[in-house]
């Protein structure tokens, strides 16, 4: 047995009158953040490109001179 169209809208529609659509939009954008993290560190990347401290892959100089 397979879950139609009409069963979805119905879950929908429960979904929203217990939580309410803010918190299925914070809930929807955390499920977001969290699927992009594991990508990013699956593949290996650095947290480059989203403006939260980007890391570069250069080492920085210190300000003593050598180092």
């Amino acid at each position: 047995m397979a879950i139609g169209p009409t069963q979805i809208l119905i879950i929908i529609a429960l979904a929203l009158l217990l939580f309410g659509a803010g918190r299925i939009a914070e809930v929807g954008k955390g499920l977001g953040q969290g699927i992009r993290n594991f990508k990013r560190g699956v593949s290996g990347e650095d947290d480059e490109g989203d403006g939260e401290g980007t890391a570069s892959k250069e080492p920085k100089a210190t300000e003593g001179g050598k180092g």
